[in-house]
């Protein structure tokens, strides 16, 4: 199969051609005309009128958990469909001036010829990133259930295992974030006290201490090759702080390389585009903005959201970055496009943690409602609602096995039933390497971490969302956890100034 790229993109013609996929599209786009005609609908915006408007086609006039926004969506939903029903393309009712809105219609801002040709790159590196996380997701559908069995007891029994290995103070003023670089070999911990520090894992010693920003931390992440091939003297980190600068930094030097302004309030999270081109930064000016690491340069400002912006994620392939607000909203954008892609609403307090999962399709956002909610792109809405804590979900980690390390049997010291076998060292020495690969390949996106202000750290499965661990820290409030892609240390900053980490029992650190 040759690779996708974007001048060989082109639209399946096969696919199209067919009776009921013709069917399907004229669904499609007969509600996306009724959408657009109920966008010009005149209707009150008075909750009271609202109510009897309602009352007068012979709705309910609420339900239950339903709010104001909530009430007069849904009038606007009924009226478009007897509309539809009628065959009517002009409204039903003409609102007085002082109730007429503005229609609410797209609009674009002019965007810059470095904003196109990114977007450009953007498309270029994804799409055949997308064609290979797809044909890798077929090959893993054909794996029997009982390999697949095999491979959650096997990985869930690792997870299950972990405890705590020691706890270091971290900084004098509160944890952050905590994320680790992609050799696990160092942890970067941004701090309310404005620094950035550098750990050697698991011995917890300095390493360096970045000193740059004038206010809290309050993001911190590493660029995808850090660590691996990139070198020490070119841009390996980045932060966002309270004196609404993103920094940029290296692995050789205390000062950053560059200081990128443009945001008007204080930045809360950051995140690395996985092309290493790109940058993201989530602000309290309601905005998240994309810059080029190359120029230094804001390419993109995006608007969206009604209240602060808390955190920013972008997607594996890199075609998608989601944002969370303190509106309780979520949005998933496409970064070739500019358009919306997804709206997570669903929360009913601000969200703090968001992340994509590696199979590309599915989010999970953790808010302070207490909640993690799951969401599935593919159906455009909300999967699962996981009751995590019992305070705000501050952060969430899906585990990635970006790598593969030197495998080991990580079972054999407690004899994990496999198809009834209980395995042992030379059970295990017997997988061949193209299994060892398959289950390695297969446990990325099996489970997640989430940190709470209740003081624990939980893991939990990504398939059925049920928890497999519960880990203490010293703290009350717990700020950010990150995992290893070896998925053998997890990480938690607290708001007591430490951070702790996490193993499990049979494996050496």
């Amino acid at each position: 199969m040759s690779e996708l790229t974007y001048d060989s993109l082109m639209d399946d013609g096969n696919y199209l051609g067919s009776e009921r996929a013709r069917m399907e599209n004229k669904v499609i786009l007969d509600e996306l005309e009724r959408k657009k005609k109920a966008r010009n609908l005149a209707v009150p915006t008075d909750d009271n009128k609202v109510k009897a408007r309602l009352r007068e086609i012979g709705e309910p006039i609420t339900l239950f958990g339903e709010r104001a926004a909530d009430r007069r969506d849904r009038l606007i939903y009924v009226l478009s469909q007897i509309n539809a029903a009628r065959g009517d393309d002009h409204p039903m009712e003409e609102a007085s001036s002082e109730e007429s809105e503005e229609e609410g219609e797209e609009f674009y801002t002019e965007g810059s010829l470095e904003l196109l040709q990114a977007r450009r790159d953007l498309a270029e590196f994804s799409l055949p990133r997308a064609q290979k996380r797809v044909a890798q997701q077929r090959i893993d559908s054909k794996i029997p259930l009982g390999r697949i069995i095999d491979i959650r007891k096997k990985v869930f029994a690792g997870v299950k295992r972990f405890s705590n290995i020691g706890s270091q103070i971290g900084d004098e003023r509160p944890i952050s974030q905590v994320r680790f670089a992609p050799s696990n070999k160092i942890l970067a911990t941004g701090s309310w006290s404005g620094t950035v520090k550098l750990w050697n894992v698991p011995a917890c010693t300095t390493i360096r201490t970045l000193r740059g920003h004038g206010d809290r931390v309050g993001g911190v992440a590493w660029h995808p090759q850090a660590t691996l091939t990139q070198e020490e003297g070119l841009v390996n980190l980045v932060s966002g702080a309270g004196d609404m600068c993103v920094n940029l930094w290296s692995l050789n030097s205390d000062t950053p390389l560059s200081v990128m302004k443009g945001h008007a309030d204080r930045i809360c999270r950051v995140a690395f585009h996985p092309s290493g081109n790109f940058v993201a930064s989530a602000s309290f000016d309601t905005t998240w903005r994309l810059w080029d690491v190359n120029s230094s340069k804001e390419l993109l400002l995006q608007e969206g959201h009604s209240k602060e912006v808390y955190a920013v994620e972008f997607q594996g392939d890199g075609a998608l970055i989601a944002s969370g607000g303190l509106d309780a909203v979520g949005r998933v954008w496409d970064l070739r496009t500019g358009r919306t892609a997804m709206v997570l609403d669903g929360h009913v307090q601000g969200i703090f943690g968001i992340d994509f999962s590696p199979n590309g399709y599915q989010i999970a956002t953790g808010a302070g409602d207490d909640t993690i909610r799951i969401w599935d792109m593919r159906s455009l809405k909300a999967l699962y609602t996981i009751p995590a804590h019992v305070s705000n979900v501050s952060d969430v980690r899906f585990f990635r096995a970006d790598a593969l390390p030197s495998f080991k049997p990580r079972a054999e010291s407690v004899g994990v039933l496999m198809n009834g076998i209980t395995e042992d060292a030379d059970a295990d020495k017997s997988h061949d390497a193209e299994d060892d690969t398959q289950e390695w390949k297969y446990g990325s996106g099996l489970y997640l971490a989430s940190s709470g202000y209740d003081g624990y750290v939980k893991l939990w499965s990504a398939d059925d969302w049920q928890l497999l661990r519960t880990l203490t820290t010293d703290s009350g409030k717990v700020m950010s956890v990150d995992l290893t892609s070896d998925g053998e240390l997890l990480a938690s900053g607290t708001y007591n100034r430490n951070f702790q980490l996490f193993a499990p029992e049979d494996v050496a650190v």
